[in-house]
């Protein structure tokens, strides 16, 4: 491998800048444009900004306190008068909805994502994980058992680690990465040797504009892998399989049969892989562990000891009689259908911020289990929906749904019940995100649940 070398301007420190296939590292001594400053634009600009001359934008200035970032900050009368040779766009930001839009669109070659300056200063291995539905808890899953087999791992992303913010990198370090459509929308050169897509299905139509946009983000992954990359996606997954037979891929596919049981997967006695949404998760993790050439036993003993994560079809209560299961990250009706399935007698609590083009695909066989308990502002796009499938009712607010429910099963007290809050929506009609939805949850069954003794 040929080396230059970058002198910084005090003539101490130097940089090596390795030579890839496309030219030198692009990400030294150039004019670079950070917009977004979230977790993923700040993190960016702490990595850059002493390697290239740097400036900031945001379409909410509220950072006033750090008088770096007030320094460096442009304000949008500037950005026009200014010549970048770089945009590191934050996956928040929407080119068709932001102050910024007509600047993006004319400079889109020069777009990049915090994935690509990570690519271009590392040449670690990456495990990427994307899909519609389980990234998060397949990614926390694949790190406590690389974990547990005393890999050095680092879990990043998506998952709420900016990728930029990794500390202490070694040669040997592995990057588990949750990579959403929006941050692979803007990735030109990110690459990743293993990668699995876990699931598609109509997500972000709103950002994307069209379903094929979406399902072409995602696979971005594995256009972009070379030989010796595996790439792990779901079998029989229609959007996968259309997607695959579209074009061919130089790293090697495999696909995981996620209707199969497994064989290490009939050792594991693990209540939080009762449903087919968690085994699915689970066995991608098996079959990334075979490329990893991984210890199965040590393997099981970690999948017996996990936990999940907060609000992600976590239960928060368990009686002899009553089950309450927390899935506030639950944000269209895909997401849900895995716990629909896996129970008997289930008050479902949905509502929320549809997704645009959302469909409820639960087989016609599990209607009778279910009675749905609908809130909020959007109950008539979910009363179209569940309409001659599902029995309804409609409430003003989460609380009085809730209090409704716990009211029935005072009176039903000797059959086994399951209170399952997967909305089934996004969550900004009345909070922040997710993790708001599920602590307010959680707060209202503590309170109400008395009322069930």
């Amino acid at each position: 491998m040929d080396y230059f070398y970058y002198f910084s301007d005090d003539w101490i420190s130097y940089i090596k800048i390795k030579i890839k296939g496309f030219g030198l590292n692009i990400f030294l001594n150039k004019k670079i444009l950070i917009y977004g400053l979230g977790k993923s634009g700040l993190s960016a600009f702490k990595f850059l900004k002493n390697k290239n001359e740097i400036f900031l934008f945001d379409d909410y200035h509220l950072i006033k306190k750090d008088l770096l970032i007030q320094k460096n900050f442009l304000s949008l009368k500037k950005i026009s008068k200014f010549k970048f040779d770089l945009i590191i766009l934050s996956p928040g930001i929407d080119i068709n909805k932001c102050k910024l839009s007509k600047f993006l669109k004319k400079n889109l070659n020069k777009i990049y994502s915090d994935l690509d300056v990570f690519y271009s200063f590392y040449k670690n291995d990456c495990i990427t994980i994307t899909g519609t539905n389980g990234k998060s808890t397949t990614c926390q899953l694949m790190y406590e058992v690389l974990l547990n087999q005393k890999f050095d791992v680092k879990l990043v992303g998506n998952i709420g680690n900016p990728i930029l913010s990794a500390k202490d990198v070694k040669k040997k370090t592995i990057f588990i990465v949750e990579a959403s459509s929006y941050q692979l929308e803007y990735s030109k050169i990110f690459k990743s040797k293993y990668a699995a897509i876990l699931n598609l299905s109509p997500d972000h139509i709103e950002r994307h504009k069209t379903l094929n946009r979406y399902v072409r983000s995602k696979f971005k992954l594995l256009e972009n892998q070379i030989k010796r990359n595996f790439a792990f996606v779901k079998k029989g997954d229609p959007l996968i399989e259309k997607e695959l037979k579209r074009k061919k891929y130089v790293g090697k596919i495999i696909k995981v049969d996620t209707s199969s049981i497994n064989n290490l997967l009939r050792n594991i006695n693990n209540k939080y892989f009762f449903t087919e949404t968690n085994q699915a998760n689970l066995l991608f993790v098996l079959e990334m562990s075979k490329k990893l050439k991984l210890n199965n036993n040590l393997l099981i003993k970690t999948v017996q000891k996990f936990n999940g994560l907060k609000y992600r079809q976590q239960i928060i209560l368990k009686r002899k009689y009553l089950t309450i299961v927390n899935d506030s990250k639950s944000t269209s009706f895909s997401s849900s259908i895995g716990l629909l399935k896996a129970s008997d007698n289930i008050y479902w609590l949905i509502g929320g911020v549809y997704k645009k083009g959302d469909k409820f695909e639960l087989p016609k066989k599990y209607f009778h289990n279910i009675k749905a308990f609908i809130y909020g502002k959007n109950k008539k796009f979910f009363n179209r929906k569940l309409e001659n499938k599902i029995i309804y009712e409609n409430f003003k607010s989460l609380k009085d749904a809730l209090k409704h429910i716990l009211i029935i099963i005072k009176k039903e007290r000797f059959i086994n019940k399951t209170i399952l809050f997967s909305p089934s929506a996004a969550s900004f009609d009345d909070f922040r995100n997710f993790e708001d939805r599920g602590l307010y949850f959680n707060k209202l069954v503590k309170r109400y649940i008395n009322e069930t003794k």
